[in-house]
Order: structure tokens, then C-alpha cells, then sequence
């Protein structure tokens, strides 16, 4: 890992492979270890790939926490939230 950075009170860690012209960054959330990735070009500062990254990443904690909630608007119900074994 190359970077980590507090984002709500959990901590956040980013990781930067370069790719030939692009760079492949993760972002990986330490509490529930979701990990989202994106792709950007390697001339692009690493604070907006930070940035894009976390952003995806909110994104999918919070459609993973809408997910669960079956009030929720537009969730399916009877269908469980992901269960890893």
C-alpha cells in the first residue's frame, strides 16, 4: 500500500500501480475491506486519483449499506445482503 488517508472516521488505504501510460489505483476501506479500482492516466497528480477513488468508493459502502436495508427504496426483498463464507 502506498498511501492511506481518513475519510469519515475510518481509514482508507490506496494503492498505486503504474501501467505502462495509465496507473491503477485501489482503494480498500479497513474496517469492511471493500475494495473499489479505477484507472486513470499517469499524468494526473495523485490527489485527484485519491480523490476519484474515494468517491467510488463512498459509493459503493453506501449502496452496500442500502443493500441491507430492506425499507430501503428500491431494494429487492427476500434477497439476502452478501454473505461470505
Amino acid at each position: 500500500m502506498t498511501g492511506r488517508r481518513r475519510g469519515g472516521g475510518r481509514t482508507v488505504y490506496f494503492e498505486f500501480v503504474p501501467m505502462g501510460r495509465q496507473v491503477r489505483v485501489a482503494a480498500i476501506d479497513e474496517v469492511t475491506g471493500t475494495e473499489v479500482v479505477i484507472f486513470g492516466p499517469a499524468s494526473t497528480s495523485q490527489a485527484e486519483l485519491e480523490r476519484v477513488a474515494m468517491a467510488k468508493l463512498r459509493r459503493r459502502l453506501d449502496a452496500e449499506r442500502d443493500a441491507g436495508d430492506e425499507d430501503a427504496p428500491g431494494a429487492s426483498p427476500g434477497i439476502p445482503p452478501k454473505t461470505y463464507i
